[in-house]
């Protein structure tokens, strides 16, 4: 499929959906984002897919942000429209599928919050990181002030937020705001060695998996075992766990076929 904003590319069950803005520092606009909602939703059903990749062509720019010439001149009302459902954010942090941002450059305002959205954050040592969006005297609207807060803790959130300051890789490490920082020419090697070890998995375990953290963020511990034994025992009978067992057994790698 032809898109105007971004590449996808599928190899050893690994999509990557590149943001291919470089002349705007891949902003997101509103093509971009329901470009990207909809490779979301392509690679959603594709069965060969097990992880998902979301980076930015060039070296400069992950997602500089939102494009601002689009949103200048809209009222109110025109950017309420503008952030109905479905959201590109929400769209990424509820896939499925296991999520990767591979930061190369600038991830800030959108881009930081697409990043955040994501399950795992891979960023270059050049990489910067932030919600500038106080300066335009906004606030960040994707999601940044309630998923930072849940990544760094509310005082390191609400630091990044009211001051507007840009971070460093070595500092969003350090705070937990990505998983790890890698020499710029390794970035895509390393993100390859990530995505490629988690796709050997179960297609029907990572799912559930993720099913199961993502709720520890939201539900009382109780309730929280509680739903980690009931998606445990849906593993449980799926035709993968019992691949995997025997091929345990029987000392050979697994065939997962995500059933």
């Amino acid at each position: 499929m032809s898109r105007e904003t971004l590449r996808v590319e599928t190899a050893e069950r690994v999509g990557t959906i590149t943001i291919d803005r470089p002349e705007k520092r891949n902003a997101l606009n509103s093509v971009v984002r329901r470009e990207l909602i909809e490779a979301m939703a392509e690679l959603e059903r594709d069965d060969d897919v097990r992880v998902i990749v979301i980076t930015g062509a060039g070296e400069k720019a992950f997602i500089a942000g939102a494009d601002i010439g689009e949103f200048a001149e809209r009222t109110p009302l025109e950017q309420r429209q503008a952030m109905a459902a479905p959201r590109v954010f929400d769209v990424v942090a509820s896939s499925g599928k296991p999520t990767i941002a591979s930061i190369n450059g600038y991830a800030l305002g959108g881009g930081c919050e697409l990043a955040m959205a994501c399950d795992f954050r891979i960023a270059t040592r050049s990489a910067k990181l932030g919600q500038p969006e106080i300066r335009l005297g906004l606030i960040p609207g994707g999601g940044g002030t309630q998923r930072l807060p849940r990544l760094v803790g509310p005082g390191r959130a609400l630091r990044m937020v009211l001051t507007g300051e840009i971070i460093d890789a070595a500092e969003a490490a350090r705070i937990g705001l990505v998983d790890e920082v890698v020499d710029d020419g390794r970035l895509a090697e390393r993100t390859r060695e990530l995505a490629g070890a988690i796709a050997q998995h179960s297609p029907v375990a990572l799912r559930l998996a993720k099913q199961a953290v993502a709720a520890s963020m939201e539900m009382p511990l109780a309730a929280g075992l509680e739903f980690e034994r009931e998606l445990f025992i849906t593993a449980f009978g799926s035709e993968d766990r019992r691949e995997g067992v025997s091929a345990f057994l029987e000392k050979r790698g697994p065939e997962f076929r995500g059933r």
